[in-house]
């Protein structure tokens, strides 16, 4: 350039070329995926496997390698252990993957959530989880109807969901999630209303409630091939829309197509913004930010560089046994494929896509380049927009994976 000069910027393969690492920012949001169940719920499509002593021991040690090879590049401000069960691991193997975590300086995160079954929290391995950092947990309730949790397989009961929260209350834990799930089979609205109301009066900082998804290779879907029962839409938008009413009458704010949060001040959330109590982590995921993925079948994506773990525990932990991590697969999307699929995530959320933070986090305009997507969603009242963002309405939220296809084309 005349008169001037120019600083070449790295290609990804020189992002990814070890000599360069020092001078990077690490990366701040870390997963790990702990593979063990008591048993398989019939709707999971997740890896997990029954819970083995010898090979969750196995695991554990696995795990800590794995954490010693990716330490360097690591400074967590989320972390999200998430399965399977989590918290069906022994105080014993906690310790041992907290004390490991401490020495890698790995333990300072802004937020930090532990998945748990309700069957499987005691005060004790709730209280180390407290000590060590983890200020966040996330409870697998799923329904408080009796019937419904032995149709859906879980192991727990409504009474140790009530007895588990008030534990994780006595630890000391004063940042809970509750997970519930709609249109399982043989739930009313009726039902579903019940268990809202239930569930939203223990006063949890956050809610997340999926509708039942019908997975190949899982008991439900089986069930629903053999025409066990019907899949009924309409009472599932129904139910859906109870949800969102019960839960912002109880001052709990959506602000993703399936999480609920509160914030901390009097005030609740503007429409503009995110409430306090959303789970960082998972903001990150929507807004294309880099995390590592550990443990059997976890999914990372680093600097433009997709990888995943083998979804095999005794594969997994043969090869970090050798000193290697455990890669089944890499992939690097093009650069605009990238950003299509940021903007599919992104548009999960309430307040959608700010045009300025898009472009900065993604180098595209997302007026310019998906003008004919977002007209679509807009002509059939899917989609609006203004001068600063576009988001989809709740008409389109409620059917966001189908509008999220147009970006991923």
């Amino acid at each position: 350039m005349a008169g001037g000069f120019f600083i070449r910027l790295p290609s990804a393969h020189e992002l990814r070329c070890p000599m360069l690492e020092p001078f990077l920012e690490p990366v701040t949001s870390l997963y790990v995926h702990v593979p063990f169940c008591a048993q398989k719920c019939s709707y999971c499509a997740f890896y997990s496997e029954a819970s083995n002593g010898e090979l969750v021991n196995r695991y554990v040690q696995s795990l800590i390698r794995e954490f010693e090879l990716v330490a360097h590049d690591l400074r967590p401000r989320t972390i999200f252990f998430g399965g399977g069960t989590p918290s069906l691991l022994t105080l014993r193997q906690w310790e041992q993957i907290l004390k490991t975590m401490q020495r890698l300086r790995l333990t300072n995160a802004e937020e930090w959530t532990v998945e748990c079954n309700p069957a499987t929290v005691s005060l004790d391995k709730a209280r180390l989880l407290r000590d060590h950092g983890v200020n966040r947990v996330s409870m697998g309730v799923q329904s408080l109807n009796e019937a419904l949790l032995d149709r859906l397989g879980r192991i727990h009961s409504r009474d140790m969901v009530f007895k588990s929260y008030d534990i994780l209350r006595a630890a000391g834990f004063e940042n809970i999630n509750l997970d519930l799930m709609f249109a399982i089979p043989g739930q009313t609205l009726e039902i579903w209303r019940e268990t809202l109301i239930e569930a939203l009066a223990l006063g949890s900082e956050h809610l997340s409630s999926y509708e039942v998804i019908y997975e190949d290779d899982t008991p439900l879907y089986a069930q629903m091939k053999a025409g066990e029962f019907d899949v009924d839409e309409d009472l599932a938008c129904a139910m859906y829309e109870e949800l969102v009413t019960q839960a912002t009458h109880a001052g709990i704010d959506q602000y993703e197509i399936a999480n609920f949060a509160k914030s901390d001040s009097a005030l609740r959330a503007p429409r503009s913004a995110l409430p306090t109590r959303a789970c960082q982590h998972n903001v990150n995921y929507w807004r294309g930010g880099s995390f590592y993925g550990l443990g059997p079948s976890a999914t990372g994506y680093v600097r433009g560089v997709r990888a995943k773990n083998w979804s095999n525990t005794q594969l997994y932990c043969e090869q970090l046994e050798q000193g290697r991590r455990a890669i089944e697969s890499r992939e690097e999307l093009t650069p605009r494929a990238r950003a299509g699929e940021i903007a599919a995530f992104g548009l999960r959320m309430n307040i959608g896509w700010p045009f300025e933070q898009f472009q900065q986090v993604t180098g595209w305009d997302l007026r310019r380049e998906w003008s004919r997507e977002i007209k679509q969603l807009e002509t059939q009242g899917w989609g609006r927009s203004d001068a600063e963002r576009f988001q989809l309405t709740p008409a389109g939220l409620r059917f966001a994976d189908t509008a999220a296809e147009l970006f991923l084309r």
